[in-house]
């Protein structure tokens, strides 16, 4: 079941690559996945739940491996095992994967560029990634670091919230309203909207060589984005520079 990916072009460790004849990063629907199922646990976790947790994803994701083309990535804080998650479902098949715990990891700058960061370092260059939430304005950076994709269901999620989701803000409409009486689902589409102009924004940065200079931009919109990409810089420059052109 696994879907070939092909890597097209780098700028940095972001990449253009494709996947069923689609360009990535894109934009992932649960319902054109199918995601093996999973022992999950919060982010925060003494080791030896996290421990039982890989285990049990591992053993689930053997199980279904024929019927399933995405696998999760478990672990929670500890580096080396989401590791040796990675690896064994590697071993076992699979070559898509979903970063468990993205909420978290957004509010924990250093644990998301170590995690990330040491996943891409590890994986095989035909596996792509996947995360699984994020704000629009926080894509870019994540690009930068590697991922491939984006699940929908933030779009989703904030809709629910009445937030209104843009390329550098998140607005709560209850606050500041832009829109009035919008509904849910009117909501939703506007976010899908906005998440697509991103991925879009993503592509074109990428083919002109210049993400860093859209990660830049982004990374003052939240206190978020500038520590992620001040502890990016300062641990993982080897890392950055080893898919940079030279001019």
């Amino acid at each position: 079941m696994i879907k070939k990916f092909e890597i097209k072009s780098h700028d940095g460790p972001g990449r253009i690559g494709k996947i069923d004849g689609e360009l990535t990063p894109k934009i992932f629907f649960k319902e054109e996945l199918k995601i093996a199922p999973s022992e999950g646990s919060a982010h925060n976790v003494d080791r030896e739940i996290a421990e039982f947790n890989v285990k049990e994803t591992l053993r689930l994701a053997k199980d279904n491996v024929d019927e399933c083309d995405v696998a999760v990535i478990q672990g929670s804080k500890y580096i080396d095992l989401r590791i040796e998650c990675l690896k064994e479902l590697e071993d076992i098949g699979y070559n898509g994967f979903i970063i468990a715990n993205g909420d978290a990891l957004l509010t924990n700058s250093r644990d998301l560029v170590e995690i990330v960061v040491s996943l891409k370092k590890e994986a095989k260059k035909t596996s792509y990634f996947i995360f699984p939430f994020s704000e629009l304005s926080f894509m870019p950076i994540l690009t930068y670091m590697g991922i491939d994709g984006f699940l929908a269901d933030t779009t989703n999620y904030y809709s629910h919230l009445n937030v209104l989701q843009t390329p550098t803000k998140s607005y709560d409409l209850n606050t500041y309203s832009i829109y009035e009486n919008i509904t849910q689902e009117e909501l939703e589409k506007k976010n899908i909207e906005n998440m697509e102009f991103v991925i879009k924004e993503i592509h074109a940065h990428i083919k002109n060589r210049s993400l860093r200079n859209l990660v830049e931009e982004r990374s003052g919109t939240t206190p978020q984005n500038i520590s992620t990409l001040k502890i990016l810089d300062r641990t993982q420059m080897d890392y950055l520079l080893e898919y940079t052109q030279l001019f």
